[in-house]
Order: structure tokens, then C-alpha cells, then sequence
């Protein structure tokens, strides 16, 4: 194993042994009250629509909203800088301090000031600075980065902390439960602001046409550093612009729910500042409430940093779509079991950190976690603005793969896109090109199969590419499943053939799991359709799950070649393997004509949302194979394509009793459980899944994965081999 990959993976491991548990908790805790909260609603698709909408409109129209907001703010009585980098804004913020001669800062809660490092700057100036959100607070104490974008102290038990508050704060009774600590926090960070010179907010949202800035908060400390203090700067990237008040309702719904599982949180303040409200002097207070805001000041601190060029970058300009809500991360079996110190660069954490730490601080931050996330796709259907974060981790790892910070500029050196200066290393190589190493290993097999398990092999495989030897490899079958049905006499139709098909044959379909695929074509054919079966083509996947997209491209285009004909003679596409499926539905709009794409797309099924089809169009269910007990795990692109309810549909429809995981991911995703650095990471994430399954109740049942990967995670975890669903139900 290379240093930088044994590298990476100590660093799993330790964070595995000491921060997994208890990030975990937390994130799957918030997940789950995600769901739980957005079943109460049936608006939720309306309302991420309308917040998408908008923030589209808002950054299109970003420099004119940045001008509206400094009149309005001005209007008010405050001031708006808008700062190049962190450099210029720290500078400026600095100067503020000074200006009051402030020895002290409270602060809230915010990413943006996480980016410029604003807490160093203002400290190196000799101003106190305290973080009063209970999260923020823990890990200024730690020392340590935030491992969240909403919860920085995920990665902390509540033992963690006491054990941390106890030694710095040695209290005179040690601090034992939640209470005490949060109590303790609450009266300590409070007297740090009522005796702050400065207050320092961030903003969720800033309304441009009238200079108010929106705070989401659950604890109320974020308020009381804005109107405690004399003086207010807030601090937030150009991109939390939006028009005005008017356009808030749909994040207002949304925030809350995305970030913390909750119908709306706790505290929801506008504040158009300098404030109306009345100020305490507390120093005097018995006083009367002074109602005047002549001795306040409010700064309005807009980052640039690097969004001006992400506005201009067609793949990067997504990223300012997001309002920091951390479901991205949430959502993810990786993250759930690292954490952002893995699964984060120099300040952004999750899924979303990519497209963040690649405008702000540049492509080196972000290829050193870009890796874990496996385009599994979960994180669309929780950003409440359906960001295409998948997609965002591809072309940031292509580029780094080319290493450089646009595509183009290989282009304007006379190269192809396929020209490769030596970024692409051997790993990415050999799990991008599956296909035609699949291709070789089926032609030479039973002779590939015995040396690639050689000994000596696997441990120059291991060095060199990274191909961890405590994964079984695929096992490549001599007769192809093309070859198997060109050779074969079809099953007489049952009925009339009104149902023409081509079944894709993707590489693992093809080469390794042959059987998923007879068992597709005879099931297909028990129930009265023609079946064909297309050439073989890599999907183009493969490729893109190691930034490739190039030669996804080509892989794309090639697909779409073979199945035209097919289209044209008015045959629907089946598909085994469900992440081709979400290849075709979702990624090929980004890799061919749009027209094209959406052909394919408009015509393309999941073997079992297929069967389900004709069964309800009459085809005649005695046909396949039925009953029996089964415990069904389902690929995480079935899901997120949402058509994995069409299994269970099937499989309650033939009288099995069945019993369905809900663990998200099995750990395995593609080519990622086979890497040497992310080995420990993936068998952590499938344990989860194998506890379930290995329970006294359901251990017994028939083990059935609907995803390849799926499939060799659970082999690999339990004893018993799993099949696929149509395998089950395909008759002898």
C-alpha cells in the first residue's frame, strides 16, 4: 500500500475507534427526524422546488442584489463591506475592533467565519473571542475543527465532554449529566456577552431590498450577540442573498427540517440592525429601557472568497445554492461513520464540502476527502435544494484527476479531453475501466480467475492499485451472458408477445453474475414479453465513480449507440444493475445530447419495476416462482430513484413473506469496498446492515440484494450467499 493510502486509512481507523460512535448517534438521529418530520407534509417536493427556483434567480442576479443590499443597509444606518478574501475581510473586521478599542468578542455559530479563519485574526490583534453556540464552544475548548456544518461537536459523546469541561474548568463538583453541562455553558457563555465589546453573527439568509438578516438558531445565542453589544458585524458569503422577505417562507419550512429534523426551529429571528429594540445597560439595570440606536453600530461583512469564479463555473455554481444545512452529510453511510474530520477539508464538511472547499480554498483541500463520497445519490433527495452533489464530486475529482482547476485549460493547450498529464493514478485506472478488464478476464477465465487470487498478486495488486486482499475478487465467467443467449433457444412466449424488451447487459451482468441475467431473460419471458439482449457496453459508471468523465462520456455514447435501434423499433431498455439504471435516468443528461438522454431515460426500467408492469398490465403470476421467507436488502440508487418499492410490491404479490432492511447502505459501493485506505470504512458501514440481518428472526430467511456490490459486502459479512430478487422468482 502506498504511504499516502496507508495514511488515510489510520486516519479511519483512529477516527472509526474514537469520534465513529458517537457521530453516528447524532447523524442518523437528525436523519431520521428528517424523514419523520417531512411525512407530515405533503408539500415538501413544492417547497424545495420554489427554494431552488429562487436561490437560482438570486445568484443570476448576485451583483445587483449586493448593490440593493448596501443601500438598503446604509439606509438603516450601517455599514456593508464586501471583502475579496479572508485577508480583506479579517483585516476590516479587525479594524472594527480596534475602532471600539474592544478587548472582547461573543460570537455565534458560522461556517463563513470558520472559512477566513476569523477567530486567529481578531486574537492576534489581542481581542478575546468567545463562541457561545454550545456545540462551537465545545470544540473551541477541544481545540479542534467543527465536524459539521449545524453540529460541530457531532463527533463528541456527552462523556466526551464532561470529561473535556471537567479538566479545563475543574469545577467544584465535576460535571456529570447533559444538564450540567448545558447549564454550566449557558451561564458562562452568557456573562461573556453581556460583557462583550462586539457582537459577531453570521447570516442564513440576508434580504436584499431591506437590509434584514435572518438567524436559525435552537439555543438564542445568536440573537443576543447581535443586540447585546454595541456593536454588530455579521459575517456572511455573498451567496446568502436573496431579494427579500418575501421570497424567505419555502427556507423557512425547509431549514429546520433538513438541519435538525425539526417542524421549525427554535428561534427564527429577522433583524434588520441597527435595532429598534431597547437596549439593557448592564451596568445600570435597574435603569429604564434606553429605546435609542444612536450609540450602535452594524457592519455587514459579504465574503467573496472565491464565489465570484464558482458564479462563473457552470459545474461549481450549484454549490452556492446551499444553505448550510448539513443534511448532505446526514444523509451519508460514509459520513455517519467518520465524521467531517475525515469527510471534510479546511472548513466544509459532507457531501456538499467538495464543491465548497474546491471554489474557496482550492482543488488540494478537496481531493483529500472527495474520495469518500460514492455518487450513491442519497444527498439529492435531502438538499432542500436539490443540489446535484454527485455530480459536483465528479467534475471536482476530474479535475483534480487532471490536475487543474478547469477542464478547459487542457483544451486551450491543444490536448484532447482524454489527454492525461499523469493525473489519473493506477487505482482509478483499473476500477474506471472495469468493463474492458472485465472483458479480458471473461475471455482467459478460468485462467484469470486462479491468477488474479495468486498470492503474489494480490500483494503487488495491493501495492500497487490499492486493491485491498481482504475483499474476494469478481469471479469472471468463460460464457458471457451475450454469448449464453445468442446460443440459446427461447422460451416459447406465455400469451402474446405484446411487450417488446432489450435487456442492458452491464460488465458485472455480463462477465461475473451471468446467472442475474439468465434469470432476468427467462422471467421477462415467462410473463410474455420478446426479449433481446444488447451488446455489451460499460455504462460509463464505473468511470465516473473515479472522476473519469471523459471516458464516461465515451462509455455514454457508445451505450446509446447500441440500444437506439432497439429504441427506434419501440422496445423498452430493462436494466439488472440498479446504479446503470440511475446512469441513464439521471447522469446521461449530463454526458449526451438532451434529447438523447431523455429518450433513454423516458424508456428505461429496473428488472423488477418491469415485472411489476406486466403483472398489473395481466401477465400471469403463476408463471414464477413464489413463496418463501426473505430478508431483501435494496441498492441505495434504488432508492433514491424510488423504485425499489416495486420488489417488495412483487414479492408481497407471490405470497413471500419478506422482511426489508432499513439500513440505507451496505458499505460496499462499487469499487469503494475494495480500496485498501477505505476497506475498514466500508465493512463498518455493512456491519450495521449484517447485524440486522444476522438477527435470530431473520437469519434463517433467503438473503436477497438487489445491487452487485450489495451482494459481495453481504457475502463477505455473513455466511450465507445472496442472490438477486429475480433470481428468486425466475422459474426452472
Amino acid at each position: 500500500m502506498s504511504a499516502d493510502r496507508e495514511r488515510k486509512a489510520a486516519k479511519i481507523r483512529h477516527l472509526l475507534e474514537t469520534e465513529g460512535d458517537a457521530v453516528f448517534e447524532n447523524t442518523t438521529h437528525v436523519n431520521e427526524g428528517r424523514y419523520e418530520t417531512n411525512a407530515h407534509r405533503d408539500d415538501i417536493e413544492e417547497l424545495r422546488d420554489a427554494s431552488r427556483a429562487i436561490k437560482e434567480d438570486a445568484i443570476e442576479r448576485l451583483p445587483e442584489l449586493i448593490e440593493t443590499v448596501r443601500e438598503s443597509v446604509e439606509a438603516n444606518g450601517g455599514e456593508v463591506y464586501v471583502a475579496d478574501d479572508a485577508a480583506d475581510a479579517n483585516r476590516y473586521i479587525t479594524e472594527v475592533a480596534e475602532s471600539k478599542d474592544a478587548e472582547t468578542l461573543a460570537k455565534s455559530k458560522s461556517m463563513t467565519t470558520e472559512e477566513i479563519d476569523v477567530n486567529e485574526a481578531l486574537e492576534v490583534a489581542g481581542v478575546d473571542v468567545t463562541e457561545t453556540d454550545l456545540g462551537e464552544f465545545v470544540v473551541q475548548v477541544a481545540d479542534e475543527a467543527p465536524s459539521h456544518l449545524v453540529g460541530p461537536a457531532f463527533h463528541k459523546s456527552t462523556e466526551d465532554i464532561a470529561a473535556l469541561f471537567n479538566a479545563h474548568f475543574d469545577p467544584d463538583e465535576p460535571f456529570e449529566s447533559a444538564e450540567d453541562l448545558t447549564q454550566f455553558a449557558r451561564d458562562h457563555v452568557g456573562e461573556k456577552i453581556m460583557d462583550a465589546d462586539v457582537g459577531m453573527t453570521g447570516a442564513n439568509f440576508v434580504f436584499a431590498e431591506s437590509g434584514t438578516i435572518a438567524l436559525v438558531t435552537n439555543e438564542g445565542n445568536a440573537r443576543k450577540c447581535a443586540v447585546t453589544p454595541d456593536t454588530h458585524v455579521a459575517v456572511a458569503g455573498v451567496e446568502k442573498l436573496i431579494p427579500s422577505v418575501d421570497e424567505f417562507p419555502p427556507f423557512a419550512e425547509l431549514i429546520a427540517r433538513a438541519a435538525g429534523g425539526q417542524d421549525i426551529a427554535t428561534y427564527l429571528s429577522l433583524l434588520s440592525p441597527p435595532v429598534d429594540s431597547p437596549v439593557v445597560d448592564f451596568d445600570a439595570p435597574d435603569e429604564p429601557l434606553d429605546g435609542s440606536t444612536d450609540d450602535r453600530e452594524f457592519h455587514l461583512v459579504l465574503l467573496d472568497n472565491g464565489r465570484t469564479e464558482m458564479r462563473e463555473d457552470d459545474d461549481l455554481r450549484e454549490t452556492l445554492y446551499c444553505i448550510r444545512c448539513g443534511a448532505c452529510a446526514n444523509s451519508c453511510a460514509n459520513f455517519q461513520h467518520v465524521g467531517g474530520h475525515a469527510f471534510g477539508g479546511e472548513t466544509y464538511t459532507g457531501g456538499i464540502a467538495t464543491g465548497w472547499e474546491a471554489g474557496v480554498h482550492g482543488l488540494d483541500s478537496a481531493a483529500e476527502f472527495n474520495d469518500l463520497c460514492t455518487g450513491c445519490s442519497r444527498c439529492v433527495d435531502a438538499c432542500p435544494v436539490k443540489i446535484d452533489i454527485p455530480w459536483i464530486n465528479t467534475v471536482v475529482r476530474d479535475r483534480v484527476n487532471r490536475g487543474t482547476d478547469a477542464e478547459f485549460d487542457w483544451l486551450v493547450e491543444g490536448l484532447t479531453p482524454d489527454a492525461d498529464p499523469g493525473g489519473v493514478d493506477l487505482q482509478k485506472r483499473l476500477f474506471g475501466n472495469f468493463g474492458t478488464l472485465a472483458k479480458l478476464g471473461s475471455a482467459t477465465a478460468p485462467v484469470s480467475n486462479w491468477l488474479a487470487d495468486w498470492g503474489p498478486t494480490r500483494a503487488v495488486m495491493e501495492r500497487v492499485a490499492g486493491v485491498d486482499r481482504r475483499r474476494d475478487l469478481p469471479a469472471f465467467q468463460r460464457e458471457t451472458l451475450v454469448d449464453w443467449f445468442d446460443a440459446r433457444d427461447p422460451l416459447p412466449a406465455a400469451g402474446d408477445a405484446d411487450r417488446e424488451v432489450v435487456l442492458y447487459p452491464d460488465a458485472y451482468t455480463n462477465y461475473v453474475l451471468v446467472d442475474r441475467g439468465k434469470a432476468a431473460v427467462r422471467t421477462l419471458e415467462a410473463l410474455g414479453a420478446d426479449v433481446a439482449v444488447a451488446p455489451c457496453h460499460e455504462s460509463g459508471r464505473a468511470p465516473l465513480s473515479q472522476g473519469m468523465i471523459a471516458t464516461a462520456r465515451e462509455n455514454a455514447e457508445r451505450v446509446t449507440d447500441s440500444l437506439d435501434p432497439y429504441l427506434d423499433a419501440g422496445r423498452d431498455v430493462v436494466v439488472v444493475e440498479p446504479s446503470d439504471l440511475a446512469a441513464f435516468r439521471r447522469e446521461y443528461e449530463r454526458l449526451l445530447d438532451a434529447d438523447r438522454a431523455e429518450r433513454l431515460a423516458e424508456h428505461s426500467y429496473e428488472v423488477l419495476e418491469y415485472v411489476y408492469g406486466l403483472l398489473e398490465n395481466g401477465a400471469d403470476a403463476d408463471a414464477l416462482a413464489s413463496g418463501g421467507d426473505v430478508a431483501f436488502h435494496s441498492h441505495c440508487q434504488q432508492r433514491t430513484l424510488d423504485v425499489d418499492v416495486y420488489t417488495e410490491a412483487v414479492f408481497e404479490r407471490l405470497g413471500y413473506d419478506v422482511v426489508t432492511s432499513d439500513v440505507e447502505c451496505c458499505g460496499m459501493a462499487g469499487s469503494f469496498g475494495y480500496k485498501s485506505e477505505y476497506y475498514e470504512l466500508s465493512v463498518d458501514v455493512g456491519e450495521t446492515l449484517a447485524d440486522q440481518f444476522a438477527a435470530e428472526d431473520v437469519a434463517e430467511r433467503e438473503l436477497v440484494a438487489s445491487g452487485a456490490s450489495c451482494d459481495e459486502q453481504l457475502e463477505s459479512l455473513l455466511p450465507q450467499a445472496a442472490t438477486h430478487p429475480v433470481e428468486l422468482l425466475a422459474p426452472e
